[in-house]
């Protein structure tokens, strides 16, 4: 899975907290809070989730570069670790991130945050979390109360997903309906007790449809659902690019054009490099280009502050 490249891109950053624990049930649950160099608050926020496919990465800036250039555009930006599956499995990770959402709303005025201005921001795993907190925001859905401020209602402004998976258990079939594995090197196969969901859920994928239904944030779409911003490559080889489709379609049906969906034209998983079946390599991270964060922040912009 993708998530790590060279922090060459994030701001210098002056004004931070690091290591905050936002729940004690493990050492993971930890936190940091980036603010804006200029500004006086109280700020917008992104909370950013790293991906790595449930099972490694980390809140480091290497691995959420990309949101903290929202520090550039007046949000403070919260990067936040949660219990890989090595540690816990399914509903860990959503537990945790919930938790940490919860977390800042409680302590927004210790950190000078706005907490009716939150958005969710994440990438590939992190792209599940930030879709299923969203959808699952003000519910008792992959809620831990055990994890602290119980009474919090977790919904939050908006969420910008990056190439999430939704559905784990039909990744293989839309793979194989796409045609991709015909053009793309390196598709991967996922019902098997190798593979990153399988780990993430404990089982091989066809074993747990159930468990399948409830790491899907398609299962929670309501009425209350905030604007989403999901973008995914056409030759993502990690992640079906239909997964995207699919949850921009129902999200549509409830809450209309508040959803936008961006389909990245050849880019890979993240916008890492592709290499097709013929040999031709497209270069990555077309995410991050200047024009594509334009959208991203024009999106935040217009919804969370």
């Amino acid at each position: 899975m993708w998530m790590w490249r060279p922090n060459i891109i994030a701001p210098s950053i002056k004004n931070k907290f690091t290591d905050i624990a936002y729940a004690t049930k493990s050492d993971t649950k930890k936190l940091d809070i980036y603010m804006p160099n200029e500004g006086k608050g109280p700020f917008p926020v992104i909370i950013a989730f790293h991906g790595g496919g449930f099972y490694e990465g980390n809140k480091s800036k290497e691995y959420t570069a990309p949101m903290l250039q929202g520090l550039n555009h007046g949000y403070a930006v919260v990067t936040v670790d949660y219990r890989l599956s090595g540690e816990a499995k399914f509903p860990a990770a959503i537990n945790d991130a919930k938790a940490a959402i919860r977390f800042i709303k409680v302590n927004a005025a210790q950190y000078n945050l706005n907490s009716n201005k939150i958005a969710l921001w994440g990438s590939s795993a992190g792209g599940n979390l930030a879709a299923l907190a969203g959808t699952t925001g003000g519910t008792n859905n992959c809620y831990d109360t055990s994890l602290g401020n119980a009474n919090v209602l977790d919904n939050v402004t908006a969420v910008v997903d990056w190439d999430g998976p939704t559905n784990f258990c039909v990744m293989d079939k839309q793979f194989t309906e796409s045609g991709i594995r015909e053009k793309v090197q390196g598709v991967l196969i996922y019902d098997t007790k190798y593979s990153f969901p399988s780990k993430y859920l404990g089982q091989n994928l066809s074993k747990v449809p159930d468990l399948c239904k409830q790491a899907d944030p398609t299962t929670y779409i309501n009425s209350e659902c905030p604007p989403f911003l999901i973008q995914h490559g056409t030759l993502d080889s990690m992640i079906p690019t239909q997964q995207s489709v699919d949850l921009a379609a129902v999200i549509i049906k409830e809450i209309g054009n508040k959803v936008t969906l961006t389909l990245l034209d050849g880019a890979g998983h993240g916008g890492v490099p592709v290499t097709l079946l013929n040999g031709t390599r497209y270069c990555g991270y077309p995410f991050e280009t200047a024009e594509n964060m334009d959208k991203v922040f024009a999106f935040l912009n217009k919804y969370v502050k």
